[in-house]
């Protein structure tokens, strides 16, 4: 798996390096925001097509185990198309792709159909999966290597900044405007009811390709800093001496991030459901969707400050505390009810802010030249994510509030591989990266 991931900033020279790097990163940032908003506009979507299609928890959920199944089957073509074409064309084929992905929602609603709906989300995250297989990489490796967990999750927060907007604007374009996100849970829709609902994604999906197509134009006319093909050629010959499965950091941070990732999702999709219970809040799915910004709200605040923490706090000790803050909060949302039991599944979006950027570069931490194929394999467990399935079948079996459990048991993983599971072994020195 090649791409971008494992190379140095020594190829544009050390004068220029660290201005580009700014700009390029800054850029790169914009990038982090779109795809997030894109991700979560589902937790918008998936109650509103819930009621379109009559959806039981379990096939509400399968819309998004489809999203991120497309992290497992596009991320090695990803990192293939990027040796193939490069870098900055990569990014430029990823939000176009993306963009055809929303105008394919336009026709699912059209129609409506399920089925079409579903493959055009497929669409939409294979189109982010070649960006995630690009940037995230990008970000850890430039710069010292002892401070690209505190970069990642800087990078981040704008990408948490994004989906904390997204709430808002589903919830007003998509919820706002349809019937279903308008009425009690559980309320039954008239055929024409379900007709009018479906039609009502068609200009939010229409707004989404704009900006993607305006954001692949300025992508493909900015002067992204050359990454040099001599060190990948390097890297190629030193791989031969090295094994990614000497290396227990990666080995556990593999299952880390597909662990962490079926509780982020969960939680997300699951909102605006359970706060919408008699029991909880009792409010209509719009009401709901505009308290799911405090959950991304959250993430991006405790991103920020990790980044900031991470400066004088080793990242490891930090995602400990963290994964025993959202193990406590998913208890209290398990047995507690009313507005105690919403506002702690809220609180989980700050705990979960560090996870994904702190793991990522944990898990590649000291690769050295398998950087890039590290990187590839952490990118693909993000469709653990599918997964979330599992969670809206112990849902429809034993209630929503129950299926949490699930959510706090990955909790106790990462509490593990912060413990633990991040020490790395066999490490290989850093000596390319400089500071940016």
């Amino acid at each position: 798996m090649a791409g971008p991931a494992g190379l140095t900033p020594h190829s544009t020279g050390a004068s220029g390096a660290a201005p580009s790097y700014r700009a390029a990163l800054t850029l790169l940032a914009t990038l982090f925001f779109m795809w997030g908003f894109i991700t979560v506009i589902n937790n918008t979507l998936l109650p509103h097509l819930r009621s379109v299609f009559d959806l039981n928890y379990t096939q509400t959920t399968l819309i998004e185990s489809v999203w991120f199944i497309a992290y497992f089957v596009a991320s090695i073509p990803s990192a293939k198309l990027i040796e193939r074409i490069g870098y900055q064309k990569s990014l430029v084929v990823g939000l176009l792709v993306m963009a055809a992905g929303a105008l394919g929602m336009v026709l699912a609603a059209s129609l409506p159909s399920y089925g079409v709906t579903l493959v055009m989300l497929f669409v939409i995250a294979s189109g982010i999966t070649l960006l995630q297989v690009a940037a995230n990489p990008y970000v850890a490796v430039v710069g010292p290597p002892q401070t690209a967990s505190s970069r990642l999750n800087l990078v981040q927060a704008l990408n948490s900044a994004g989906t904390m907007l997204a709430p808002l604007f589903g919830a007003y374009l998509i919820l706002g405007r349809s019937v279903g996100g308008t009425v009690a849970e559980g309320t039954v829709l008239t055929p024409a009811e379900r007709l009018a609902d479906a039609h009502s994604v068609v200009l939010p999906y229409v707004l989404v390709a704009i900006v993607l197509v305006v954001l692949a134009v300025a992508i493909a006319r900015f002067p992204l800093p050359a990454m040099g093909s001599a060190t990948s050629r390097l890297a190629k010959e030193e791989r031969r001496h090295h094994s990614l499965w000497r290396h227990r950091n990666l080995v556990f941070g593999i299952p880390a991030i597909f662990i962490y990732l079926i509780a982020e999702i969960g939680v997300a999709n699951l909102f605006v459901n359970f706060v919408s219970q008699p029991d909880i809040a009792n409010l209509t799915h719009e009401h709901a969707g505009r308290y799911l910004t405090f959950l991304w709200g959250g993430m991006m605040i405790g991103r920020f400050a990790g980044s900031a923490i991470m400066q004088k706090v080793r990242p490891e000790t930090l995602l400990a505390v963290f994964s025993v803050g959202a193990f406590l909060v998913m208890m209290i949302t398990v047995f507690a009810h009313g507005p105690v039991a919403m506002w702690s599944l809220i609180l989980v979006g700050l705990f979960h802010s560090i996870m994904f950027p702190t793991i990522f570069t944990l898990g590649i931490r000291g690769l050295g030249p398998l950087t890039e194929e590290g990187s590839g394999l952490l990118i693909m467990a993000i469709a653990g994510g599918a997964l979330v399935v599992v969670q809206g079948k112990l849902a429809d079996a034993y209630g929503l509030q129950w299926s949490f459990l699930l959510t706090a048991a990955c909790e106790l993983y990462v509490l593990f591989y912060a413990l633990w599971g991040s020490r790395p072994t066999n490490a290989v020195e850093d000596a390319g990266q400089t500071g940016g």
